[in-house]
C-alpha cells in the first residue's frame, strides 16, 4: 500500500524527510532532514545541515513530512507517540 496523507500516521517514517514545524523547545524549531530512528516518544533526525542525529520529543512538536511523491503533510507530534509498530492498531478520531 502506497503511503498517503491519509494514512501516514499508520506508516513507517524511517527515511522521511521531516521540518520541525513548531515546537516547544524553540532550539529544536526549523531542524529539517530525515527520520533515522523512532522511539516510543522520541523521533531521531538526522539534521540535513550539519548531519549530527538530533532527538526531538514527539509530543511536543508539530511535524512536517514529506511524503515520497513530494506531497507535505502536518502532523501533531502528539498522535504519534506511542510504539511504531502499535500505530497500526490505534485508532485514531478525525485523522
Amino acid at each position: 500500500m502506497p503511503i498517503t496523507p491519509k494514512n501516514l500516521v499508520r506508516h513507517e517514517l524511517i527515511g522521511l524527510k521531516v521540518f520541525v514545524k513548531k515546537c516547544k523547545n524553540k532550539l529544536q524549531e526549523k531542524i529539517r532532514g530525515k527520520v533515522v530512528d523512532e522511539t516510543y516518544n522520541m523521533l531521531i533526525i538526522e539534521d540535513e545541515r550539519d548531519g549530527r542525529e538530533k532527538k526531538i520529543a514527539k509530543k511536543d512538536c508539530i511535524f512536517i513530512f514529506v511524503l515520497p511523491d513530494g506531497t507535505k503533510v502536518e502532523v501533531d507530534g502528539k498522535i504519534l507517540v506511542g510504539r511504531p509498530e502499535d500505530r497500526i492498531k490505534k485508532k485514531f478520531p478525525k485523522w
